[in-house]
């Protein structure tokens, strides 16, 4: 299975971040899984890279070519295959039509912005794959409790919360893709408008 991890492509991070996400990677790779991403080798990007790079699994990274000529982050250099894209869009969208599932891990701006664009793709029936978000350090709490407050105000219908898993655990993530059936609802069952 193709699984896309987004994640922060940072260094200035705690180094239990890290830590938990190369065990990500290596369970990854230990069930055979390949890795899609956006092929940092810094951050959270470089640490699942790294530790599925370790296991022996495929790894696809896709970058805008803009960020090897600007030198805009560190390219993981052991990529099996790397896609070049010509905008940040177009990346997204190549690893998106590779992905078979998804996995959150904590980030910043990119990532939030990854997550809630494949969740908004789920809610609107353009995909059904499986989203998980894996929390480290209770990074996400405040966020899974921002989307309760906002099901409970009438803004994201109720139903939202079976499109994606949230968990502390990376295992229970993987049990949940490898185990995954698709929602059998329509775009008017999880969204007004």
């Amino acid at each position: 299975m193709n699984i896309c991890v987004f994640g922060a492509a940072s260094n200035e991070i705690d180094n239990s971040y890290i830590t938990a996400v190369e065990a990500l990677g290596e369970e990854m790779a230990k069930r055979g899984h390949t890795l899609v991403f956006g092929a940092g080798g810094n951050g959270l990007m470089g640490a699942v890279a790294r530790g599925v790079h370790r296991g022996g699994s495929k790894i696809i990274g896709v970058i805008p070519s803009f960020f090897k000529i600007e030198n805009v982050e560190k390219i993981f250099e052991n990529c099996t295959e790397l896609i070049y894209t010509e905008t940040m869009a177009q990346r997204k969208a190549k690893m998106e039509d590779l992905a078979d599932a998804f996995i959150i891990v904590p980030g910043g701006i990119g990532t939030f912005e990854e997550f809630f664009e494949v969740l908004t793709l789920k809610q609107l029936c353009r995909h059904t794959k499986p989203i998980a978000i894996v929390d480290h350090r209770n990074y996400y709490k405040k966020l899974e409790n921002f989307l309760d407050h906002s099901m409970q105000e009438g803004f994201v219908r109720d139903n939202c919360k079976k499109l994606y898993h949230y968990t502390t655990d990376h295992i229970d993530a993987l049990r949940y893709i490898e185990d995954d059936q698709p929602i059998r609802q329509n775009v008017h069952d999880l969204k007004n408008g």
